[in-house]
């Protein structure tokens, strides 16, 4: 399903940039809403005060206390990118701050699910603990909490989702997406209230005379990682986080963990950008906690020796190869799946999709849903079997939205129309997660689907591509494009440049099975450039060559054997003529 070419709007008036930018980039900046060049200013300095976070104080008092009387501390983290850079966040940030134990433990998804369950409570208390820290978690763990406080444990929250209508029963609770929290971000990543914390704590122990306290800088290259990987909206605050960990990874002031993964996914550490962290970084590690556990992943932030780093990165690296086979059946099946749907009786799509197979694999289905969501213009849910050897039990699965439609609350909706009909259900604006019966299968898909026409218009199921319009043929060339790759951290609310235009095609072929490999004319001369599109239905046929092609596309530097030349990374291509 092709997408339509729409160009972002320009604002005329008030715009306050350097004459010194590039042209282009200014006109990319201000389309973004930035108006001024401090805007830009992406300095340490320039990051939001800790103090405002509802319970900071309490939280903050609770872990000097524990620093304090010698606690021993679990943590309970999560089991993708964020909840392993949250993990590995508290552990070396509480360890450097004075913390006597800090342990840490977390959910195998396949085991226990998500969260601070009673069942995890339990493994964490194997450890006699003290005090449970979860990270990128727990803010809707009201059996969990309630399970630790039972057996005597103290429980810190520390977390970004979106709570339901009453908050867990902790002893404190940072999360800015809190009723009433004045923080005026309210799109940190779990990792990035983890930090917030401890740059919270160093300033108290600073207060009370326990000298400086370690450099928490020595922590950004996570905070970075987890942030880009999380997907969560790159406001100036967290652009900060993130640039500020990529310039010292590009420095090599990273731990061991992240330039092994830098150098099994063959990126250019010196030339690293956040698009390399979400697309290459991030999944690798996210690998662990799809198929196995996280704990392969959380040990290769954690260790400070470079081969055991590069060890196991290699094996994370492994996984992906996996998760990415496992991916690429469960697509086939979908799709085809999809197609019989299209063709049965004339039907047309639902608005809300739900797909399921009892061969998938629970751990996948989050991607799944985001691709079919991509290709199909609508809100998806994938399901597969919460066990296997259980095809009578609970469908586990993920939800992606559309623009517009905040997913979390579609569910809220099904839930109180359709009571009992999920087990659980929890997640953002943009994804989410459900558990039901096998049961509720049906009724929830025709529930789903209700709900989606219920608060979409139609227009929002068309294909869009935002554009931010044409270039100038002399504009394409390395030279924005080094300009554009340093212009960012570019990522989610605040997007890398896409631009479009009608060119002749001279040459393409498939590379890989699925790419398709373009020579690009870019006028009426000889000029040309390379192209590449990724993941193209090649089945669906490929342009002819000489054919005249409307292109949205990315400006990226492609480097082989050290030369770097600017290609373009296609997004949408129509054949026009």
């Amino acid at each position: 399903m092709s997408r339509r070419i729409q160009r972002r709007s320009i604002p005329d008036s008030g715009i306050n940039l350097p004459e010194q930018l590039h042209p282009v980039l200014r006109r990319i900046y201000a389309a973004r809403g930035v108006q001024d060049g401090t805007e830009l200013e992406y300095g340490a300095q320039g990051l939001l005060p800790a103090s405002p976070l509802m319970s900071m104080d309490v939280a903050v008092e609770l872990l000097d206390k524990a620093i304090e009387e010698a606690w021993r501390i679990v943590i309970v983290g999560d089991f993708d990118a964020d909840g392993a850079t949250s993990t590995a966040v508290a552990v070396k940030g509480l360890t450097a701050l004075g913390a006597h134990s800090v342990e840490y433990v977390v959910p195998n998804r396949f085991a226990y699910g998500y969260g601070l369950s009673p069942e995890i409570v339990a493994v964490a208390a194997e450890s006699n603990p003290d005090l449970i820290i979860t990270v990128d978690n727990g803010i809707a763990s009201h059996d969990g909490v309630e399970a630790a406080r039972a057996r005597g444990i103290r429980v810190l929250v520390t977390d970004h989702h979106l709570p339901g209508e009453r908050l867990p029963a902790a002893d404190a609770i940072v999360n800015p997406n809190q009723p009433g929290d004045p923080f005026p971000s309210k799109h940190l990543a779990g990792v990035g209230v983890m930090f917030y914390v401890l740059l919270a704590l160093r300033a108290r122990r600073r207060e009370k005379g326990q000298g400086n306290g370690p450099n928490l800088a020595e922590l950004l290259d996570l905070v970075a990682l987890g942030t880009v990987a999380d997907v969560v909206k790159l406001d100036r605050n967290n652009r900060i986080l993130v640039e500020q960990g990529l310039r010292r990874i590009r420095a090599g002031h990273c731990r061991p963990g992240i330039a092994a993964l830098i150098q099994v996914s063959g990126r250019n550490r010196e030339a690293l950008a956040a698009s390399d962290l979400g697309f290459a970084i991030g999944p690798r590690l996210n690998a662990a906690g799809r198929l196995e556990d996280m704990g392969v992943g959380i040990e290769c932030l954690l260790t400070g020796n470079p081969d055991t780093a590069l060890m196991l990165a290699g094996q994370l690296d492994e996984l992906n190869r996996d998760r990415r086979a496992i991916e690429q059946r469960m697509q086939d099946e979908a799709n085809r799946a999809m197609d019989a749907l299209r063709l049965f009786d004339g039907k047309s799509l639902p608005w809300g999709l739900v797909l399921h197979d009892p061969a998938w694999h629970q751990g996948v289905v989050g991607i799944l849903a985001s691709r079919l969501k991509d290709r199909f213009h609508r809100p998806v849910i994938a399901l597969a079997p919460a066990d296997q050897g259980d095809p009578k039990g609970e469908w586990k699965g993920s939800a992606r939205a559309i623009p517009g439609l905040h997913v979390r609350d579609v569910l809220e909706a099904v839930d109180t129309r359709y009571p009992g009909l999920m087990t659980r259900y929890g997640g953002h604006a943009m994804a989410a997660g459900m558990s039901m019966p096998v049961a509720s299968l049906d009724v929830f898909t025709r529930a789903f689907d209700e709900e989606v026409r219920r608060v979409v218009e139609p227009s929002a199921l068309e294909g869009v591509i935002v554009s931010d319009g044409e270039l100038e043929r002399q504009h394409i060339g390395v030279e924005l494009a080094e300009a554009i790759r340093a212009g960012g951290p570019w990522g989610q609310g605040f997007p890398e440049p896409v631009f479009d235009g009608v060119f002749r095609l001279r040459s393409r072929r498939v590379v890989g099975e699925r790419h398709l490999k373009l020579e690009i004319i870019l006028g009426d001369g000889p000029a040309a450039i390379d192209g590449i599109a990724f993941n193209y239905p090649v089945d669906d046929g490929i342009p002819p060559e000489n054919a005249r092609v409307q292109l949205a596309y990315r400006l990226d530097v492609n480097e082989f054997r050290g030369v770097r030349n600017a290609q373009m990374v296609i997004e949408e291509l129509t054949v026009v003529g």
